[in-house]
């Protein structure tokens, strides 16, 4: 059995939406913003899932 990552990064959402990685950072800055998450917390493929509206298993088949 694979191990799959629960973390999302800047890359994958570069991978996923087409755009620049720095989007991805922003993205991410602003999921953390709306969970109140401090600066050291990750954001989860869930999360990111719930914030995009996108299906998690489709975000899993790009970034495995």
């Amino acid at each position: 059995m694979r191990l799959k990552r629960i973390i999302i990064y800047p890359k994958d959402i570069q991978r996923i939406t087409g755009k620049s990685e720095r989007y991805g950072r922003q993205v991410i800055r602003k999921i953390k913003e709306e969970l109140k998450k401090d600066d050291h917390q990750l954001v989860t493929i869930h999360e990111f899932a719930n914030y995009t509206g996108i299906d998690a298993d489709l975000i899993n088949e790009f970034i495995d």
